[in-house]
């Protein structure tokens, strides 16, 4: 079906209404338009890319067929040249590695003048040390204390007191900024940026388990290149969707790489082993003695057992492309709050175990997903209830979405990742200022999503003519996360007209088709 696009001119142009004389678009959308123009008014847009037609299709066909044709058939090959479109630009260059290696340079140069702390090393840990970073992720970094050639034990008053010190040298030499103590979390830390690189920065002391269970996730990047691009993808996800905030009750990014480990392992055939095979044991009781011969011990173990699956001969190889993975995923999770009741995700054993098997699997939290390093650890903790309920939908919302045949390469993009990267994806060249020189110089606070609430976009394509993103959140809101950023290109406001006119119309046909199509 063709559209009279030459009709919303006036909308865009002046945020006047005109009644478009075709049957298939009703006054309903010209009304909807109205507001778009109302919007984008200011912006002196002369020219309106027309959006790619939508047709009706059969209800079989408006879903993939099976998984594993995903990658064969129009929306898995369009899926897949989307999630590689993406990866391209969040996964981290050569200027990202620099800029944090000369933080913790820099780090070092501070702790060395710490009377209490000489001797201690700056020690990075979590995403950056494990390759599971993008190019805006944060940096956490371990203070080791000296103990002779034993594991550091501090205790945590002392660590406390080492954090207030830190703060103080770091406060007077003007290195950074918003420095802010968090004394009496779980795990004391000190949280500031970079001034010269606007990287978030997360400083603790003694934290070696962390720094093992970073470089567990790492050796397991080396099993299978597939779990690394779908950690980083479903990060994004996730902060798009408002669900990868531990403070408001929802996943913290360990979790998130423990589901995408556990979907691997729960995959038709695996594609992960149980995590026991790869180290049976609890890596926190044996981080004791002498810290060298510890830490090689569980390395050697780890590097025998990892080489030995993957030249098994013996075990089927799992071929799914990303994109099929991404939608099982989705697909998979989308009950969760069913089951999570009963039953804990256990990495360790690769498999569902239900929550009476044992004592550590405790009721008292709406989801539990079990440390492999840290057993009677869940890392879930902080998702309530209500956010656990919210977390199963954005899942279904996504997996109904992506089989839907309702799409087109935009609005896919824009249901997986934050609004100023979809514009970086969907048009590279349309905003310079957003990765401008140094590949990490970016404006303070433009991927921060402490504190926002930013509604999530999932539903964005459903055929059903419900949960479709507000028009109010076409353009990104002086308040939200993304308040930082310079102001888009002209095309980059196209694109976004573009999608929303789109949006509009595809309601507009789903009014009129069959109550058996989708």
């Amino acid at each position: 079906m063709r559209y009279n696009m030459s009709a919303f001119q006036p909308l865009i142009r002046r945020g006047s209404a005109k009644i478009i004389k075709d049957d298939a678009v009703s006054n309903h959308v010209v009304a909807e338009a109205t507001k778009i123009a109302a919007t984008y008014q200011s912006h002196n847009i002369d020219k309106v890319v027309a959006p790619e037609p939508v047709t009706a299709t059969t209800g079989a066909e408006s879903k993939l067929s099976s998984l594993s044709s995903c990658d064969t058939k129009g929306c898995g090959k369009l899926l897949e040249c989307c999630v590689r479109d993406i990866l391209k630009v969040i996964k981290p260059l050569g200027g990202d590695l620099t800029a944090r290696y000369t933080i913790i340079n820099d780090l070092r140069t501070v702790v060395g003048s710490i009377d209490g702390l000489k001797g201690a090393t700056v020690e990075p840990f979590g995403s950056f040390v494990s390759n599971l970073y993008t190019r805006w992720g944060d940096l956490d970094i371990s203070i080791e204390v000296p103990c002779d050639s034993l594991v550091s034990s501090t205790d945590k008053t002392n660590k406390q007191n080492f954090l207030r010190e830190i703060r103080k040298v770091l406060g007077r030499r003007g290195l950074v900024r918003d420095l802010r103590l968090l004394l009496h979390a779980r795990v004391p830390v000190l949280i500031f940026e970079s001034n010269l690189h606007n990287i978030s920065c997360d400083i603790s002391i003694s934290n070696l388990l962390c720094q093992m269970k970073s470089k567990l996730f790492f050796w397991i990047t080396g099993i299978d290149e597939r779990f690394r691009d779908m950690v980083l993808l479903i990060k994004e996800w996730a902060k798009s969707q408002q669900i990868n905030d531990p403070k408001n009750g929802t996943l913290n990014s360990h979790s998130l790489c423990l589901l995408v480990i556990f979907h691997f392992q729960t995959c038709e055939p695996p594609i992960l082993p149980p995590l026991r095979e790869i180290y049976e044991g609890n890596i926190a009781d044996n981080l004791t003695g002498a810290r060298v011969i510890a830490e090689s011990a569980i390395q050697d173990t780890c590097s025998a057992n990892i080489e030995r699956f993957k030249t098994n001969s013996f075990r089927d190889v799992n071929k799914s492309s990303l994109s099929e993975l991404v939608v099982s995923f989705f697909r998979k999770y989308s009950n969760l709050n069913m089951l999570a009741s009963e039953y804990a995700i256990c990495t360790y054993t690769g498999r569902w175990e239900h929550r009476s098997n044992s004592t550590k699997w405790t009721n008292d939290y709406p989801l539990f997903i079990e440390d492999p390093f840290e057993h009677a650890d869940n890392t879930a903790r902080t998702v309530s209830m209500s956010e656990l309920s919210r977390i199963c939908e954005v899942f279904d919302e996504s997996y109904q979405g992506l089989v839907s045949s309702n799409h087109d390469r935009t609005s896919l993009i824009c249901s997986l990742v934050r609004h100023p990267i979809s514009t970086k994806v969907i048009s590279p060249h349309s905003n310079p200022g957003l990765f401008s020189g140094a590949s990490t110089r970016y404006r303070p606070g433009l991927f921060r999503g402490e504190g926002t609430k930013h509604r999530p976009v999932s539903g964005l394509f459903r055929g059903d003519g419900t949960k479709y993103r507000p028009l109010s959140d076409a353009p990104p809101s002086p308040q939200n996360q993304f308040n930082n950023m310079e102001t888009e290109s002209d095309e980059a406001t196209i694109v976004a007209i573009r999608r929303e006119l789109a949006q509009l119309m595809l309601k507009a046909n789903t009014r009129n088709r069959p109550k058996s199509v989708r």
